[in-house]
């Protein structure tokens, strides 16, 4: 009993700041202005306007390549036809400190081929994972993996925050999600 409490203890300060997101389902979403490895800019907005949205951030740079990240970005990839269907486009978030970050991003992007719709984005220094309060603050962390299904009018129709490593959505959820618009 006592081991259970403790590790209870131990697992609250986590589950709580994962509790801390700034943006969950019904919320408008908040606005934010990201480059593409590519030096391209993107723009949320601009993104929910044509179709909607599957935001999806990742852990980044915690000082390795996630190897949960790395699966969850090829499911999506491989479940692009469902996407597409519902007219929605996937962006990806990698947070991480600015000084790595485009090294490390374009390594970790280098495994994949990015179809039409779905892009990859940087945030050097975690503005946009600050905004969102997703920041996991922990050493060899960056952020709690999380998705976000937005629609048309910007609203967060699907939320996920995840307060560990695994735990995230899955292109089934997603899906889902994205056949209720």
């Amino acid at each position: 009993m006592k081991k259970v409490l403790a590790i209870l203890l131990i697992s609250l300060p986590i589950i709580a700041l994962a509790q801390n997101a700034k943006v969950k389902t019904g919320d408008k979403a908040i606005n934010f202005k990201l480059d593409l490895i590519g030096g391209e800019s993107i723009k949320l907005s601009q993104l929910y306007k044509e179709g909607p949205v599957v935001l999806i951030v990742l852990r980044g740079w915690p000082e390795y390549q996630c190897p949960i990240c790395t699966r969850q970005v090829g499911e999506f990839i491989a479940g692009t036809d469902q996407f597409k269907a519902s007219g929605a486009r996937v962006l990806f978030v990698y947070p991480g400190p600015s000084e790595v970050l485009l090294e490390k991003a374009t390594e970790f992007a280098s495994d994949f081929s990015f179809p039409d719709g779905f892009f990859f984005a940087l945030d050097p220094n975690y503005k946009m994972i600050n905004k969102y309060g997703l920041r996991w603050d922990a050493p060899k962390e960056t952020a709690y993996p999380s998705t976000f299904v937005i629609n048309k009018k910007g609203t967060v129709i699907y939320s996920k925050v995840s307060s560990t490593h695994g735990d995230r959505s899955d292109v089934t959820e997603v899906a889902a999600a994205l056949e209720k618009l």
